[in-house]
């Protein structure tokens, strides 16, 4: 609050309340410098003009360099090298259906005038239904599963590893639909044979180079009775509804009447195998894990990278 004015005495009186000895009307205090520098020796305006012409070199670099391209690519976001590298193993892996296709025709052409080349035709295709690389149709199960939803409540004691599809999990259905008699199976929208690997690093699932995140969906062509009896029977399915139950991960199971699964387009060669019935190698046993809430365990696979 500011005080009232108080009126100025007159000349020769003593001074009144808050006004200043000696001091007559009109008198405003004291005064305060302005808070500005006076003058200069030119030195400021000379650093401005060097930073201005750095900013231009450094400007003008930058476009030349560039090229009207991004100087700080995309690639630099490792999402970003995945999707691309994934997009392009999918073009190449097109590619090679085509040039079978392309490798069939001709082989056809030339067979009329080969007996030697209609003897290795009928040998592949006895084999080429087994070995899985032409299309196939038929009655299918389906088999989707899922991380937990994030937005929803899960038990105090849960872990983060709790709430995800684990490698384990997708080769248990893989393995139960094996052993339920399937035909021809496909995963995500790949066709997958006996010498597939399902392997998961982080988060995500790689198969056949490349890379997909939840949720995975196994088709299997078959005998449908079969493959959910077959689902029902297996200890490692049995496991992951337990978790189903206690954390809420996605489990759904379904028929499909007439499924279209693609041929085979990944290689063939066997890099490493060893003769059946001969000496395996050790493998840790598996650790298992507690599932929270339920008193019963959950293995963990100590073969995979890092499982999600």
């Amino acid at each position: 609050m500011v005080p009232d004015r108080q009126p100025s005495p007159a000349p020769g009186a003593a001074p009144g309340p808050g006004q200043a000895p000696g001091r007559g009307e009109g008198w405003a205090g004291p005064r305060v410098r302005p808070r500005f520098f006076r003058g200069s020796d030119g030195g400021g305006s000379l650093g401005v003009g060097l930073v201005l012409i750095v900013a231009g070199f450094l400007f003008t670099t930058s476009a030349q360099t560039a090229q009207g391209t991004q100087l700080r690519s995309e690639r630099a976001d490792l999402a970003g090298l995945i999707q691309d590298e994934t997009a392009r193993l999918q073009a190449r892996q097109e590619r090679v259906v085509e040039l079978r296709a392309q490798t069939d025709r001709d082989t056809t052409a030339v067979a009329a005038g080969s007996a030697a080349i209609r003897t290795l035709q009928r040998q592949q295709a006895r084999i080429a239904d087994a070995a899985g690389v032409r299309p196939v149709h038929g009655p299918a199960l389906q088999v989707t599963l899922d991380d937990a939803p994030r937005d929803e409540p899960v038990p105090a004691d849960a872990a983060p590893d709790d709430l995800v599809v684990h490698q384990q999990d997708v080769q248990g259905v893989v393995n139960a639909l094996w052993a339920g008699g399937a035909e021809a199976m496909m995963l995500q929208d790949q066709r997958v044979i006996s010498t597939s690997a399902v392997r998961c690093v982080g988060n995500t699932l790689i198969l056949q180079g490349r890379v997909y995140s939840p949720p995975y969906v196994v088709t299997a062509i078959g005998d449908v009775s079969d493959l959910r009896r077959a689902l029902d029977d297996s200890p490692e399915v049995s496991y992951y509804l337990q978790y189903v139950a206690a954390m809420n991960l996605g489990w759904q199971v379904r028929r499909i009447p007439d499924a279209d699964l693609p041929g085979y387009a990944g290689s063939l060669t066997l890099d490493h195998a060893r003769v059946a019935g001969g000496p395996a190698a050790t493998t840790p046993p598996a650790t298992p894990a507690l599932v929270p809430g339920s008193g019963t365990t959950r293995a963990t696979d100590p073969s995979s990278e890092e499982t999600p």
